[in-house]
């Protein structure tokens, strides 16, 4: 084989060298530096670009996620509240460090509060009067929207291949879709005559079977957008027709052949996420790109369907075989950046959260809902400054320590004898004035905590033990 391969090679050598106009075509071909021609098709593989927008939002909630998980360990005693000692042997388990929980609950005042037994004289933890209110008011806002939450897993087992997910998705997924933690009970069977539950044998899993497709939950919402969009602006009804609404993010460069492919692909028909596409011949190449196209659709609707217009890409994957979404969900969804956005923050990447970039403006969502404000109020108290709740925190001790001492043991008699010390030699009393100023004096011993929280100085906050 050697000896072949070496005869060969100095075979062709010798017709090249008798042929010159032919070797140097040959060289002409391969290092030619005349441009080609640009294809007209989305790039298979684009470069992510960041918007901080978002990142930023993913930030907040990664400090959120930290501070439901303390909550949770709370509200899980009896008595809602922890010794600091067992809280941070507790943290271990959901990935803290020794002596690192009591830092990171200082962080956040607003949330947790430290006080000091009464009885066994150590250090304990629970929830300040503002997390309680928080809790109780994303607990009635979810309870309110029950009936929502039902049309939402109505629309998302129909967009199923086979009118049916499985259970265990569904439960990883229901922060995202609002629905309560208990709605196996709550919402699946306690509509009977929506879903069922069901058994597969070969697999042992439990499955969310909707009993009947309702043709008035078809309609997609980007189909209400185009509606909209259509009257508030007219146009071509051909262009609009099947047009998704595009944003791309800062700094995204956009070149003359990709926007000519996104306007031949905002045209191109699609069949619907609840359409069963399971009798169509999908080998052609029409059919590929409608099912691509029909693939955006899906993650669109499945993002609409969230509360806040968000949910992880993990999850999605969840979804992946129930909706014929393609297999590398990353590498597509940012093909369509101007449609969604991929962020790897809030979790130290391993998590990537996908965002609806039309529901979203300057980091808030346009439309919000009570379930969205609830959550958003819990990332408003921890950012709370911690210096504004030690002057708070002190303003509070001082007004209770000064009523207690000075207005708490008030008697009559006392009232009587302090009485006949404004009582002057001649057998009167002080002028009105008089009276009115010693009044306005105490007044501001017992208001002064009303000043400024400006013109108190930044102190740290400390775990301390009130004697």
């Amino acid at each position: 084989m050697r000896v072949l391969a070496f005869r060969s090679s100095n075979l062709i050598k010798h017709n090249l060298e008798n042929f010159p106009l032919i070797h140097l075509h040959l060289n002409f071909n391969l290092n030619s530096t005349r441009p080609m021609s640009q294809s007209t098709a989305i790039p298979k593989k684009q470069q992510r670009v960041r918007d901080h927008g978002y990142d930023n939002y993913m930030e907040v909630e990664k400090k959120t996620r930290k501070v439901l998980k303390f909550q949770n360990l709370i509200l899980s005693e009896p008595n809602q509240s922890l010794p600091i000692s067992r809280l941070e042997t507790l943290a271990r388990r959901i990935g803290f460090t020794r002596h690192e929980a009591g830092a990171f609950i200082l962080k956040f005042p607003h949330v947790f509060e430290i006080f000091e037994h009464p009885v066994q004289r150590i250090l304990f933890c629970r929830l300040t009067r503002k997390a309680i209110l928080q809790i109780e008011q994303e607990r009635h806002a979810l309870a309110s929207l029950v009936p929502l939450a039902v049309t939402r897993l109505r629309k998302l087992l129909m967009m199923s291949n086979d009118l049916r997910l499985r259970l265990e998705h569904v439960r990883i997924a229901r922060a995202a879709l609002g629905l309560p933690d208990d709605f196996e009970f709550s919402v699946v069977l306690r509509y009977p005559q929506f879903f069922r539950l069901i058994d597969a044998n070969e697999t042992r899993n439990k499955y969310i079977e909707l009993v009947e497709r309702d043709p008035r939950l078809t309609i997609c919402a980007i189909e209400e957008v185009r509606e909209r969009v259509y009257r508030e602006k007219g146009g071509d009804a051909e262009d609009v027709r099947f047009s998704f609404v595009i944003d791309f993010p800062p700094g995204f460069k956009i070149g003359k052949y990709f926007r000519i492919a996104m306007w031949k692909w905002q045209r191109v028909p699609y069949w619907s996420p609840y359409e069963n596409v399971s009798g169509y011949d999908l080998r052609s190449i029409e059919a590929q790109k409608r099912m691509d196209k029909r693939a955006v659709a899906t993650i669109h609707e499945l993002l609409s369907l969230t509360v806040e217009k968000k949910i992880t890409l993990e999850r999605i994957a969840h979804f992946r075989m129930a909706m014929n979404l393609p297999k590398k969900l990353k590498d597509f969804l940012l093909q369509h950046q101007g449609i969604f956005y991929v962020s790897t923050r809030g979790n130290q990447g391993k998590l990537h959260t996908v965002f609806l970039r039309e529901a979203y403006r300057k980091g808030e969502l346009i439309e919000p809902n009570d379930l969205y404000l609830a959550r958003r109020k819990l990332a408003e108290l921890v950012l709370l400054s911690p210096r504004k709740a030690k002057v708070d925190r002190e303003l509070v001790g001082y007004r209770r320590s000064r009523l207690d001492d000075e207005m708490g043991q008030v008697t009559r008699a006392y009232v009587e004898d302090a009485c006949e010390d404004f009582k002057v030699e001649d057998g009167g009393v002080l002028d009105k004035d008089a009276v009115d100023d010693l009044t306005s004096d105490i007044g501001s011993d017992v208001d002064s905590g009303d000043e400024d929280d400006d013109d108190v100085e930044d102190s740290s906050v400390s775990l301390q033990r009130t004697s």
